[in-house]
């Protein structure tokens, strides 16, 4: 099987992976799952055929962390590529070194789809441009590695360099996107904001520093979250009903999974409104 060179192959494909998450992450007992799991301990629930035997009944049965995780594409590559398609079953001895290569890769994917993301921003001048295209052939050509050289590849130093190259794309992108639509003055955010529970109702956060802030319950019920940075902002039980997040910046389906909101929460082209939203307000109703 190939995996399509676009930015389609960062889209999880489970059909085409070993249930790589299924066995290589480790889990402890939560609000997010119902058991302990050990890395590189199959999950109870996996087949034999590599599909989960409770997939449509993840959240009931006490595993939420599932349905907000996503790979971005990786396990069906180092399932079908890295490792040639021969699965930890068939080839037990190179489990150990399947289970390792996984989370590099999904970290690898992680930045391309950043990166794609970034090369897509308008107000970017062509010198960033540049550089970002060459940040996104390199971390793709990584992605090519065999799997000793994956395992002895500098990950922190690739991943510094390609996160100043966002920083400064989010930083335009944000600065025009002030310049279009002078958002309300108010309290500045800044990366990594202790955010939970925060009450922004009806907030103006056009053009807003969210990056990797703590967003966790808060109330963003209609709040205008356009052209606002959320790379790695944690949004688990944020309220987005009726929130306008159509060009935020950098956000992920995993984060969307991972919040609350409604038939009126407004989404970037590129995300999917999660099915338990729907579940959510049938219940309500």
């Amino acid at each position: 099987m190939l995996v399509k060179r676009t930015a389609d192959y960062l889209q999880s494909d489970c059909e085409s992976c070993f249930g790589l998450c299924c066995v290589a992450l480790p889990y402890a007992a939560s609000v997010d799952f119902a058991t302990d799991k050990s890395a590189g301990q199959p999950c109870g629930n996996l087949q034999s055929d590599f599909r989960c035997g409770i997939h449509g009944q993840l959240r009931v049965r006490g595993y939420r962390g599932c349905t907000v995780y996503d790979c971005f594409g990786a396990g069906q590559k180092v399932s079908q590529i890295t490792f040639g398609g021969r699965d930890w079953r068939q080839a037990p001895e190179s489990a150990a070194r399947m289970y390792e290569v996984f989370p590099i890769m999904r970290h690898l994917h992680e930045l391309i789809w950043y990166l794609h993301e970034a090369m897509g921003l308008p107000a970017l001048a062509e010198q960033h441009r540049d550089s970002i295209s060459d940040a996104l052939t390199q971390s793709e050509a990584y992605t090519e590695l065999h799997p000793d050289a994956l395992l002895k590849l500098d990950f922190a130093a690739h991943r510094a360099g390609v996160n100043t190259l966002l920083l400064e794309a989010s930083e335009l992108a944000r600065s025009e996107a002030r310049r279009r639509h002078k958002p309300a003055k108010g309290k500045a955010y800044g990366r990594g904001d202790d955010l939970i529970g925060a009450k922004l109702k009806q907030a103006d956060l056009r053009a807003a520093n969210l990056r990797g802030a703590y967003l966790i319950a808060a109330d963003l019920r209609g709040a205008d979250l356009r052209d606002a940075d959320l790379i790695g902002a944690d949004l688990r039980d944020a309220d987005l009903r009726g929130a306008d997040l159509t060009t935020a910046i950098f956000l992920t389906q995993a984060q969307i999974n991972s919040a609350k909101g409604n038939g009126s929460t407004k989404l970037p082209p590129s995300l999917v409104r999660p099915s338990h939203w729907l579940e959510a307000a049938e219940k309500r109703a």
